[in-house]
């Protein structure tokens, strides 16, 4: 019997392999220089040397309106302002960051209270964008499980506030996104090629298993990896194939359990393996992936295996977390100069090429 090892490596042969090992100190050097140092010999980036040019896929903003539904159901949120976004990003060397709204976002509420909440924060996240040009890029809310204000609200975010895309939750009531419950919405974002970050939630089954360990520390990361598999397993990432999928904290425990995955898959039969014509490390190959929270080099390591440079991005997290552990995080790996500008700047802009402006 093959070994589940000797799978994985057979599966993902072709990886980007490391590079640049022997630039390690150079590039922990650089970062102790500080990090809005522009890194030298990138006069491609088009960004004048000294000048901030990381951008930020996974930057949290707080909408006022929102900020007070929360507050009304007697949730609390981490504090939040524009200057202390702006503040971090000039620190960190950001010189764009994409705003989502912090959690839950629309996962809860009635169904007028979320189209409200959600056409209110879109167009905060777009003032914001228009009174700070060049510093904020927005992707926008939507009611999902509302299949109607969800379509409505995608039209208006795309064609009047020009939102670089969308952020869903990992989890609507219990269901996961590759629910067939929500393949309307799934079909026009496939049909826009619309760029989806997902962001984890805590999930019902799971919020007070271990009353010392808050559940963002284990069951965020596991509940990214639940939602991608749902989306593989079950169909919708290659019935939505032009659907851009952005995904948190490296892949949560994706990476690590990738040979359970394809065991997975070379035990399903019939129409279940239909779902997946392409594979399953084809779909996990062609999603992205940004770095907050995964820049450690357990995670790098196991991400790298996975996939290659073309589809890792910067994320930070903010306010959760600082651009300093990202940039630190990074600096430390075994990625080359190119491949760092490519992670920190570069494949947004493929992605992503009206920031360019």
């Amino acid at each position: 019997m093959t070994s589940s090892n000797h799978i994985v490596d057979r599966a993902v042969q072709g990886a980007a392999p490391f590079a640049g090992i022997s630039r390690r100190g150079f590039l922990a050097g650089l970062g102790a220089l500080g990090a809005s140092t522009l890194l030298p010999g990138c006069a491609s980036t088009g960004v004048a040397p000294g000048a901030p040019y990381r951008i930020d896929v996974h930057h949290h903003f707080v909408a006022p309106t929102y900020s007070a539904a929360l507050k009304a159901r007697g949730q609390g949120h981490i504090g939040w302002s524009v200057q202390k976004s702006l503040e971090d990003m000039d620190r960190s060397g950001i010189a764009t960051s994409l705003t989502s709204l912090i959690q839950p976002a629309m996962a809860i509420g009635e169904v007028e209270t979320n189209r409200r909440l959600s056409r209110e924060a879109n167009e905060y996240a777009a003032k914001l964008a228009r009174d700070y040009p060049g510093r904020f890029g927005s992707y926008a809310t939507i009611p999902f499980t509302d299949t109607a204000g969800a379509l409505k609200e995608i039209e208006y975010a795309l064609d009047t506030l020009q939102a670089e895309g969308f952020c869903l939750m990992t989890s609507y009531s219990g269901k996961y996104l590759g629910d067939p419950a929500f393949f309307p919405v799934l079909e026009e974002l496939n049909r826009r090629k619309a760029i989806v970050y997902v962001h984890p939630l805590a999930p019902q089954c799971c919020a007070a298993i271990l009353p010392d360990v808050s559940v963002g520390t284990i069951e965020y990361a596991v509940d990214s990896t639940r939602t991608m598999a749902s989306l593989v397993f079950g169909g919708g990432a290659a019935k939505y194939p032009d659907i851009r999928w952005i995904f948190s904290h490296s892949g949560g425990t994706t990476p690590f359990l990738l040979s359970r995955f394809i065991r997975q898959e070379q035990d399903m039969k019939g129409e279940a393996i239909k779902r997946m014509p392409n594979g399953v490390m084809h779909e996990y190959r062609r999603f992205y992936y940004e770095t907050a929270q995964g820049n450690h080099p357990g995670a790098l390591d196991a991400l790298m295996r996975m996939v290659p440079i073309s589809q890792v991005l910067y994320g930070t997290d903010f306010p959760y977390r600082d651009g300093a552990e990202v940039n630190e995080g990074l600096a430390n790996y075994r990625f080359s100069a190119s491949e760092r500008m490519a992670i920190e700047r570069g494949n947004a802009l493929r992605l992503m090429p009206r920031l360019k402006a």
